[in-house]
């Protein structure tokens, strides 16, 4: 069977076939991922923000702020920091709260593989450097030169320090 407007029957399908308030993700050969959500004929298109660690089998979301209403639901980016390049500084629960996304940064090691997804734009970190700062130290999270993204977490049962994990740029 021949249609004339293939597209317009294509559009017209997949409104049958999907159903309202689902959302699809769409990763574009340009290298970037975008959120279709479809609701009663109405389609938007959101850009992913998100993290990946396959070691630890971690995929989050991120929102901008660190607060606890932030932190509850999404890993905080610090708003101090850029989004994309310099310095990304990123935070996140370990223990004891409904969401606790950096409970197993521990686990990481260099050459470790992150991935960030910012504006639908994916790049690949390595991780380089980990260790234990005091919960006053933001000297990681200042900028420079080199791309880095810079995860931050409370030390288990150590209030004054948090757990850092830097990251370059592939």
């Amino acid at each position: 069977m021949f249609f004339k407007n293939q597209s317009e029957f294509f559009e017209n399908s997949l409104e049958k076939i999907i159903p309202d308030n689902i959302e699809i993700e769409v990763k574009n050969s340009n290298n970037t991922v975008t959120m279709l959500e479809q609701s009663q004929n109405n389609t938007t298109v959101q850009e992913i923000w998100q993290i990946e660690i396959p070691k630890i089998n971690l995929v989050a979301p991120i929102a901008e702020g660190t607060s606890a209403n932030v932190m509850n639901e999404y890993v905080g980016h610090f708003e101090e920091t850029p989004k994309n390049k310099g310095n990304v500084g990123l935070a996140a629960h370990n223990r004891g709260y409904k969401v606790n996304y950096f409970q197993d940064l521990k686990l990481l090691q260099k050459g470790d593989l992150i991935i960030y997804t910012y504006n639908g734009k994916i790049s690949k970190y390595s991780v380089d450097e980990l260790g234990i700062i005091k919960d006053t130290d933001w000297s990681k999270l200042e900028n420079n030169n080199q791309d880095k993204l810079t995860l931050i977490t409370c030390l288990e049962d150590e209030p004054e320090y948090r757990r850092y994990i830097q990251a370059i740029k592939l």
